[in-house]
């Protein structure tokens, strides 16, 4: 179970914490109607002290969303909506996306200045935005039925907020699995007086694809994974219009039953399903993976009629074992498979700064470029001390800044979905040649390979300055692959309940992970130090935590609000392995 220890009495009362979710939730709701968000603090010093500003609501803001804007309100309209990308080769499918783009169009402004950047929910289910890795005003934060009212088909939210912090970020849906189809975009926040030196920059966003292949969906991927049982997390399991209902496990449990399956991805006699054939080579998925235009299987949640999508035998010693359970059909580099790639041009001598996310679902990426060396400057989007390396692994929702100096030719940016055998890649080229094939495995990707921020040491003016924790707060992670039932301390999750802390603590959060799985662990609306004896304090808001191993981190309560501490892969978190910190100020 999970257990707190604290030295003074700072926290809330239940009661408080829940009125200000409530009013959080009233205020987004009005801003859905009238097209507006939180008022533009005034001007002020970047990086002031957390002294609170006050929005139009008249609540007070403290930390970080309380820096006062230093440069002009910047505004953006994107549009949810239905859409056909093509992912390379003419192979089309139908997604959702924002502005009919994938990834979405970067949104790039500088630290201290407020965005304004209003959906228009043309879908024709409920949808959100999450400004991943940002700390701001709670009520911004995009989660359903928490810090805002879901967008409804035919709405709009206009999300207005200030950015404290430069770096690299992005956004996405908080929704059900939503975030496992095409709604994702950069969000790239310049520093005003940046320290780097560097001629070009290059936004690469990985991704792994299952949406519209064969008829799958995301939905219908959860519903195998938890043969059914409906999901724990925000959207799906509290509207109607998502989860299967007794029908579809019949019937699904029917098609087991004459396909000899014991419903795991086995046959009755123990051994595993043949595996359907497919192309490495062209930066599918899975060794041998089913064809996309098969169309077999039975019906999704959401229409289709996917394949089974279930993966038993993916397994990586940099993940600690097993890889992930979804057999993804292809990896992507900015939209494009490996035989259709990106290219990005440059000039020998060339020195680029390579702004690295991944936006994948259940996919971790091992990524190199071949033929040189990288050198990490920014993890999850704050300085670190320069740390030369050849390869990385980013969990999902990690993001690492690298800078390279280009050499003379053409050269694979080869990201390896980490124990799945599938890949994705991207090219720069400097000078003439060939373009490397899709299969390309780098040498680098087998040097040097950065496997954590603890490794990193951060840059003093971002260091979270030691002193003892005013509050400890105890997870155990629990739950495994086959009954599907990730959850904290055996506790799926509850929007009821809370952890309190109290504003202005010094919090330590210790995570043990009890499973026999890896997950990447986000924090909503703070960053955090990691503060393991074998970490170096760099400052992340997603950390990978591997099976049987113990995640510490440090953060300072000063952004009160409801805020989600859950596992990345969207398929554990709505399956129940989320939970809430809670405190007003």
């Amino acid at each position: 179970m999970s257990s707190q220890e604290h030295t003074r009495q700072t926290s809330p009362t239940r009661r408080a914490v829940l009125g200000a979710g409530i009013a959080a939730a009233g205020s987004g709701l009005l801003a859905a109607c009238s097209g507006g968000g939180a008022a533009g603090g005034g001007r002020g010093a970047a990086g002031a002290p957390a002294e609170g500003s006050v929005p139009a609501d008249g609540k007070k803001v403290g930390g970080p969303a309380a820096v006062r804007s230093v440069g002009p309100l910047r505004t953006r309209t994107f549009t949810a909506t239905p859409s056909t990308v093509d992912i390379g080769r003419g192979r089309t499918f139908r997604t959702w996306t924002y502005n009919d783009q994938l990834p979405g169009k970067e949104v790039r402004i500088n630290a201290g200045d407020t965005l304004e950047l209003t959906l228009s929910n043309h879908l024709p289910v409920p949808t959100t935005v999450h400004w991943h890795g940002i700390a701001l005003e709670n009520k911004m934060d995009g989660v359903p039925g928490v810090t805002q009212p879901a967008v409804k088909p035919g709405g709009t939210f206009a999300y207005r907020f200030t950015v404290p912090h430069a770096g690299t970020y992005w956004f996405h849906p908080h929704y059900g699995v939503q975030i496992d189809r095409g709604m994702y975009a950069p969000l790239i926040v310049e520093d005003p007086k940046e320290p780097l030196s560097y001629d070009h920059e290059w936004i690469i966003v990985l991704d792994d694809w299952i949406d519209g292949v064969g008829g799958s969906t995301p939905d219908d991927v959860l519903s195998q994974l938890r043969k059914g049982k409906p999901a724990m997390g925000h959207g799906n399991a509290h509207d109607g219009g998502h989860g299967d209902d007794e029908d579809d496990r019949r019937e699904r449990d029917r098609e087991d039953r004459e396909d000899g399956e014991d419903g795991d991805g086995e046959e009755r006699d123990g051994r595993p399903r043949s595996r359907p054939t497919g192309g490495v080579d062209a930066g599918y998925g899975p060794a041998r993976a089913q064809e996309p235009d098969t169309g077999q299987g039975s019906p999704g949640p959401a229409g289709g009629r996917g394949p089974r999508r279930l993966l038993s035998n993916a397994t990586s010693k940099l993940l600690g074992g097993h890889a992930g359970d979804v057999a993804y059909p292809y990896y992507l580099i900015n939209g494009r498979t490996a035989d259709a790639p990106t290219e990005f041009k440059a000039k020998p001598g060339d020195r680029i700064r390579l702004r690295i996310i991944n936006a994948g679902g259940e996919t971790a990426f091992r990524v190199a470029l071949g033929g040189h060396e990288m050198t990490v400057v920014h993890s999850d989007g704050f300085p670190v001390h320069p740390h030369k390396t050849d390869a990385l692994l980013l969990g999902m929702a990690e993001r690492y800044d690298v800078m390279v100096t280009a050499k003379d030719g053409v050269f694979p940016f080869t990201a390896l979905a980490e124990g799945k055998k599938g890949s994705a890649m991207a090219v720069l080229r400097t000078g003439s040649g060939a373009t490397p094939k899709p299969s390309t495995r780098p040498s680098e990707l087998d040097r040097r390979v950065l496997q954590s921020s603890a490794h990193l040491r951060p840059e003093d003016s971002v260091k979270l300055d030691r002193r003892r924790p005013d509050r400890l707060i105890r997870f155990t992670l629990t739950g495994g692959m086959k009954r599907y039932d990730w959850a904290f301390d055996r506790q799926p999750y509850d929007p009821e309940v809370l952890h309190r802390i109290g504003y202005g603590e010094r919090v330590r959060l210790v995570v043990i992970n009890a499973t026999d799985m890896w997950h990447p662990m986000h924090l909503h609306g703070h960053t955090f130090a990691l503060a393991g004896i074998d970490s170096l304090g760099a400052r992340k808001d997603t950390a990978i935590l591997l099976p049987h191993r113990k995640l510490v981190a440090d953060f300072d309560a000063d952004n009160p609000g409801l805020w989600m501490f859950h596992c990345h892969n969207i398929y554990h978190s709505e399956s129940g392995m989320m939970t809430t910190l809670a405190y007003d100020d």
